[in-house]
């Protein structure tokens, strides 16, 4: 497996050989950043052309297939359209909140999306506590949406930004406890150990049952979180209109679409990253050369396979099932995946004590 940390040693090294550390450091630390956001508007591009895709197939269309070969430039018309769009200025709103809350949520969802390991030496921000860092930094999100609910001065909006806070908030508890799970058969919350930790074998196959209980808890949390069907309450068009985006427009809003796409490939990445090796290729015991076959595919290949493979699964969810109340919502949480996630990671730290995992 390649490991991309060479290249950036090198790069490092030409670059203090003819200007001071400090500089380089900058440098690097805005190539990085530029290429983030890169990545960040052409994930979001595919993303949005997916579930249009998935959609149709779900509800036996076609799906965009005007605007060029297949509809691919659907999406680009879109983003043409909405970056030409007038960004509206409300008269009895809370001005410098109602501008902030778009940039809070972008934000939070750009430095957990810098959490991911997409490679084996490409770990954007990677530490000891990770996990932790990954959980505060997308928690930050929650309060920019409550913002712009609060500061549209919109009954709708501010409805449909509680609804969001709450649901959210629920949630959070769900997908850490998950996570936790893994962090105890692990033993780490660094994601690049938790990813080299699996080159024996992926943890939902190591970890047994508990393993396999948590990924399911984790992937119906995950959709909550994203306010993804069938969990978009917040956002419900018969009842809010948009929900607490409802008075935005222009890029402001392409904000939130951006930040809501993302975030599923987020909640996947996270997943394929702890339950299903990362960027570690699939290994099967004793077959040598088809592990050898495997070797050869890159580890960012393998890591954007397995991404997709979980959005296409949460696509699935949110084309499958009929919208949730609120109610039912909240008792999904609080009733059933808390205690399940609370008795699953006792489970998991009885098996790790024990050693009867693999």
């Amino acid at each position: 497996m390649f490991d991309f940390s060479i290249v950036s040693s090198w790069i490092h090294g030409l670059l203090t050989g003819f200007m001071p550390e400090g500089l380089a450091i900058f440098l690097e630390c805005v190539v990085i950043g530029v290429c983030i956001m890169l990545m960040y508007a052409v994930l979001a591009i595919v993303l949005i052309y997916m579930e249009r895709k998935v959609c149709a197939f779900f509800q036996c269309r076609l799906g965009p297939n005007r605007v060029g070969k297949y509809g691919l430039m659907q999406v680009f018309a879109d983003v043409f359209k909405m970056l030409i769009k007038e960004i509206i200025t409300l008269k009895n709103s809370d001005r410098l909140l109602y501008n902030l809350a778009p940039y809070m949520v972008i934000l939070a969802s750009i430095l957990s999306f810098s959490c991911l390991p997409i490679n084996k030496g490409m770990e954007i921000i990677d530490f000891n506590i990770g996990v932790f860092f990954l959980m505060a930094a997308s928690s930050i999100g929650v309060v920019g949406i409550l913002l712009a609910g609060w500061s549209s001065n919109n009954k709708f909006t501010l409805i449909g930004a509680m609804r969001s806070g709450a649901q959210i908030i629920s949630y959070e508890l769900s997908v850490g406890l998950s996570i936790l799970t893994m962090v105890v058969l692990t033993g780490t919350m660094s994601f690049s150990e938790i990813v080299e930790g699996q080159a024996d074998g992926w943890n939902i196959f190591k970890g047994h049952i508990p393993a396999l209980i948590a990924f399911i808890v984790y992937l119906i949390a995950g959709n909550a979180e994203t306010n993804r069907g069938p969990f978009d309450l917040p956002e419900a068009e018969s009842e809010l209109t948009a929900g607490y985006h409802t008075e935005y427009s222009g890029m402001h809003f392409g904000f939130f679409y951006l930040a809501e796409y993302l975030n599923l490939f987020i909640v996947s990445g996270v997943a394929a990253t702890v339950f299903l090796g990362g960027w570690m290729p699939f290994h099967v015991s004793g077959l040598d050369g088809f592990n050898a076959i495997m070797d050869f595919i890159p580890g960012f290949v393998w890591f954007f396979a397995k991404a997709f493979f979980v959005v296409f699964l949460l696509m699935w969810i949110k084309w499958t099932f009929p919208r949730l109340r609120i109610d039912q919502i909240l008792k999904l949480e609080w009733k059933f995946l808390v205690p399940i996630s609370m008795f699953n990671l006792l489970l998991m730290v009885l098996i790790v004590v024990f050693g009867l995992h693999f």
